[in-house]
């Protein structure tokens, strides 16, 4: 497994990623993924399943030192008082005693920076969290989070897949000693599978067209990705990405996708991307 350093965090590159799944079948997976080799689990305050992850966690013979794992807290909860509070209700319901890596899931409008990023190195001076972070920070606020934390960021989590250009986002992280990681790094399947660069590629190597996909993320040396699947068949194919590389070509090529700048996650509290 591809491990990333990033400013004294070391996070396995491939995470299992929990966004929509709910109750037994949560927690089911989370187990699988962890029997299947994964050892970094995403979660987040606002999935509404952190007690599900934790009974998963709890049913696999893996150690919890030996698991990465990482939650968020809502930007509705990220004040001062209230990101410690938003921490310590998720590790109750994920019954750990301190999460690996806590997220900023959201930047916000209506509580400073300073305020939030205060909080969440409060957190990590607890012990809460061994490492902190932010998520869908755009590259000026990187820069801002950076210069107002005592403690280094360990990573930006944004929508990252070929069809979407996150170069300058890569460069600026690489800048600060962040790793990102992408989230919807399939961009959920659809077109992108059908993609030429992306046939070609898994012909060539006798692999599938998400293995291709997840692959060409793995190739930046400072990314990860956190794909989820409700398909317990999945797992072990979303793992099994290891054994091989893309020649420069590839990845050159698949990298040219960009052209669609299609972007998934863009709502109304999303701020203004660069």
């Amino acid at each position: 497994m591809k491990i990333l350093e990033a400013n004294g965090a070391n996070i396995p590159a491939l995470g299992f990623g929990t966004w929509t799944l709910a109750g037994e079948p949560c927690s089911e997976l989370v187990s699988k993924a962890l029997a299947a080799g994964y050892r970094h689990i995403d979660t987040a305050a606002m999935y509404d399943n952190e007690q599900a992850v934790g009974l998963g966690l709890k049913g696999a013979d893996v150690p919890r030192e030996q698991m990465f794992l990482t939650s968020k807290v809502w930007p509705t909860e990220i004040a001062e008082g209230d990101l410690q509070r938003s921490v310590e209700a998720s590790l109750k319901r994920l019954d750990t005693p301190y999460l690996d890596l806590v997220l900023i899931h959201w930047p916000s409008t209506s509580v400073p920076m300073a305020q939030s990023i205060k909080a969440l190195n409060d957190v990590k001076a607890k012990g809460l969290a061994r490492n902190i972070g932010v998520s869908n920070f755009t590259n000026a606020m990187i820069d801002e989070a950076v210069a107002l934390s005592e403690h280094p960021l360990a990573c930006n989590q944004v929508e990252n897949h070929p069809y979407l250009d996150q170069h300058k986002m890569r460069d600026t992280c690489a800048r600060h000693g962040l790793s990102l990681i992408a989230y919807c790094p399939l961009c959920r399947g659809g077109d992108l599978f059908f993609e030429p660069s992306v046939i070609a590629a898994a012909e060539n190597h006798t692999k599938t067209p998400a293995q291709i996909v997840l692959r060409w993320h793995m190739e930046f040396g400072d990314a990860g990705a956190i794909p989820k699947t409700a398909t317990p068949s999945r797992l072990k194919e979303n793992l099994d990405i290891f054994d091989f590389q893309l020649t420069r070509e590839e990845c050159a090529e698949i990298s040219g996708l960009v052209g669609r700048n299609h972007r998934i996650c863009d709502f109304e509290f999303s701020p203004k991307w660069d």
